[in-house]
């Protein structure tokens, strides 16, 4: 991905930087180039593809959340899975995380729906695909991201000890068999959006049983409250 205005946090870069030389990389890169060349408006902008590891560098990792592929509204998407830029409302799914969060751990949803906080935090926010074009759910599968980000899982699996991964989704639990559940925590439930919710994701209890397994393992467990946003923040972006 030469030429792509973007760098990657050091301690990922370190780890999974050469991957993005690899051709498929490569292609990639040009096919997004050409998107917006052909002036199409992707998301999230150039500078926020890999916001989740510049918030979550490597070795400050606990949990994983792995999501499909960025919200494709616009204003939404700033490179962290299920999270919206501040000032934009939660969508279906997010409430829908919410809402389990309350009913599990009793915290009430924040009002907002920027999980940076959660980044910050630990929580690696991660989607299977980085990038999507403006109104079109998906459209960037097949291109080259799921090699990039099977790379980063497996990073995580040989390189530390004791995460917890939330796989929510079949897309997301097919990644399970990258995982060695000897030494990790693999959680799977199905997905938050409204359509699925009900078969299983209310009721299980991912936030608690995701604490308990890093308490039981020496880790601080994970603050999942959000704080209010700032006054002042800018909203309109």
């Amino acid at each position: 991905m030469s030429g792509h205005p973007v760098q990657l946090e050091a301690s990922w870069k370190a780890r999974v930087g050469a991957y993005l030389q690899r051709p498929e990389m490569q292609a990639l890169g040009a096919f997004l180039r050409a998107e917006k060349q052909a002036g199409k408006t992707i998301y999230p902008p150039g500078g926020e593809i890999f916001a989740a590891f510049a918030h979550t560098p490597f070795d400050r990792v606990k949990v994983v959340i792995l999501g499909q592929d960025p919200y494709h509204g616009a204003g939404q998407a700033h490179g962290l899975c299920f999270s919206v830029r501040p000032g934009v409302p939660a969508p279906p799914s997010l409430v829908n995380v919410f809402k389990e969060i309350r009913s599990d751990l009793g915290i009430a949803p924040p009002g907002h729906g920027c999980l940076t906080a959660w980044a910050e935090r630990g929580v690696l926010l991660l989607n299977t695909v980085l990038t999507v074009e403006q109104g079109r759910a998906a459209s960037h599968r097949g291109k080259g991201w799921e090699g990039f980000t099977d790379h980063v899982i497996d990073v995580l699996n040989d390189g530390r000890e004791h995460l917890v991964f939330l796989l929510w989704g079949s897309h997301a639990g097919s990644k399970a068999s990258r995982i060695d559940s000897r030494r990790h925590d693999v959680l799977r439930a199905p997905h938050p959006s409204p359509l699925s919710a009900h078969r299983g994701f209310f009721g299980c209890r991912h936030f608690s049983r995701a604490n308990r397994y890093l308490a039981e393992h020496d880790q601080v467990p994970i603050d999942w409250s959000l704080p209010p946003l700032q006054a002042g923040l800018r909203t309109d972006r």
